[in-house]
């Protein structure tokens, strides 16, 4: 699909009826880097759209060089699909992105992940830290013991 002169590459499954669910990917990941088994889950009972950013995998044009132009991109990207709200999925850079179009286009997102996305490499997934307790991408990673 060609979005202001960029060709997205893209892949729907599931119903073509109800709310899309838009899956949005970590850093430099491809539309088929999402597991078939949770897509075919989800698509089981709803409609699915995974897609490549502009610049990555079999999508045209330049990476963008930050959250807010890949937000704005994937709002483009929707629009241009004919829809006026979403779900949206977001894994890792993906939910960051989908923070910043819930922030700026409130209209078009009915329904995101609660969880926010932390910064750093490699967050710990022990038992011993919980989402609650982890610092938000807001506020900088205390340092105190």
């Amino acid at each position: 699909m060609s979005v202001q002169g960029v060709n997205f590459a893209y892949r729907q499954l599931g119903p073509d009826d109800g709310v899309p669910l838009i899956l949005l990917n970590h850093l430099s990941a491809v539309l088929d880097n999402w597991d078939p088994r949770v897509v075919d889950g989800l698509a089981a009972r709803r409609r699915v759209i995974t897609y490549d950013n502009r610049g990555v995998g079999a999508s045209g044009g330049s990476t963008p060089d930050t959250i807010e132009a890949m937000a704005s991109d994937t709002v483009l990207f929707i629009r241009a699909l004919g829809f006026a709200q979403v779900d949206l999925l977001g894994l890792s850079m993906g939910g960051f992105i989908a923070q910043v179009i819930a922030a700026e286009e409130p209209d078009l997102v009915r329904k995101r992940p609660t969880r926010t996305p932390y910064s750093g490499c490699c967050a710990s997934t022990t038992s011993h830290t919980s989402p609650a307790t982890a610092a938000p991408i807001s506020s900088p990673r205390s340092t105190a013991r």
